[in-house]
C-alpha cells in the first residue's frame, strides 16, 4: 500500500535534517557502520583536537581518504528529491545536514548548512570560526587538494597549518543560532536518515513547537521516535521521491 503523501501547504515553511544514512546511500560508510570508515581508527586518533595536535599528518591522510572517497559518490534519489521540493517552495526551504559531503549541492540545493563542517573545505587552525583561542582573520576556503604528508599540509599566511573544516568531537557545531531561528519558524520538520543519536541534532525534533508537523523517514526507528508526528521506515531514496506533494 502506497505511504500517504506528506502535503506541504501554500504557508509551510520547511526545515530538513538529513544525516549519515542519506549519504550511505550514495556508498559513503558511516561512523556507525560495521567495518565502517573510522574502521582502524579511533576517533580519539583522527577527529580531536588533540588528535590534531599530536599527528596532523595522519589527520591529513583519514580526510584526504574521505575527500577521495567523497568524489566518487553521486547524489542519490533522496539528494534530488529534497532539492526538487527547495526548487517548488523557494525559501520557506531550510536544510541542516549532519553529513560533511557536498552530496547536496551537487543535487542542487542551495539553502542549507553544514553543522558538522564541510569536507572539501579547509581553513587556519588558528581562526575563531568555532569559540576558542583563534586570532587568524582568514575564513574558510574551497579545497579539494590531498594532504598524505607532513610537508605537504599547507600554512596560512599568519603561519598556522591548514586544518580541515570540520567540526570535531569536543568542538561545537556551526551555524547554531541560525539553525534555532529556523527552527522556530518552521510549521514542517522532516528528519532524514539520522538514528537521533547524536546531539544537538537529535533534539531539534523537541525544540520545535507542538504545533510543528514532525516526519522522520529512515531505514529503523531514530532512538527519539515518540517525539514525531509521523514515522516512515524506508531508505531514503525509496521512500522521498513522490512522498512529498507541494499544493498550491
Amino acid at each position: 500500500m502506497p505511504e500517504e503523501k506528506i502535503l506541504i501547504a501554500p504557508d509551510d515553511r520547511v526545515f530538513v535534517l538529513t544525516g549519515a544514512g542519506v549519504s550511505a546511500e550514495s556508498g559513503l560508510k558511516t561512523f556507525r557502520d560495521q567495518g565502517g570508515l573510522w574502521e582502524g581508527y579511533r576517533v580519539e586518533e583522527v577527529a580531536t583536537p588533540e588528535a590534531w595536535q599530536e599527528d596532523a599528518e595522519r589527520v591529513w591522510r583519514f580526510y584526504s581518504m574521505r575527500r577521495r572517497d567523497a568524489r566518487k559518490a553521486e547524489p542519490n534519489p533522496a539528494h534530488r528529491a529534497l532539492a526538487e521540493l527547495e526548487a517548488s517552495i523557494g525559501d520557506r526551504f531550510f536544510l541542516c545536514t549532519q553529513n560533511v559531503d557536498n552530496l547536496h549541492e551537487r543535487a542542487g540545493s542551495r539553502r542549507l548548512v553544514h553543522m558538522h563542517g564541510e569536507l572539501f573545505v579547509s581553513r587556519c587552525e588558528f581562526s575563531a570560526v568555532v569559540p576558542g583561542p583563534g586570532d587568524c582573520t582568514r575564513e574558510p576556503f574551497a579545497d579539494d587538494a590531498l594532504y598524505e604528508t607532513g610537508e605537504a599540509i599547507r600554512r596560512c599566511a599568519c603561519g598556522g597549518r591548514i586544518r580541515p573544516h570540520i567540526v570535531w568531537f569536543g568542538e561545537i557545531p556551526l551555524e547554531m543560532d541560525r539553525i534555532q531561528r529556523e527552527i522556530d519558524r518552521c510549521t514542517a520538520m522532516l528528519v532524514v536518515g539520522t538514528s537521533g543519536a547524536v546531539y544537538p541534532a537529535a533534539n531539534f525534533v523537541r525544540w520545535a513547537g507542538p504545533r510543528v508537523r514532525k516526519y522522520y523517514i529512515g531505514p529503523e526507528p531514530p532512538m527519539n521516535a515518540a517525539a514525531f508526528t509521523r514515522v516512515i521506515l524506508g531508505k531514503a531514496g525509496e521512500a522521498l521521491p513522490g512522498l512529498l506533494q507541494v499544493a498550491g
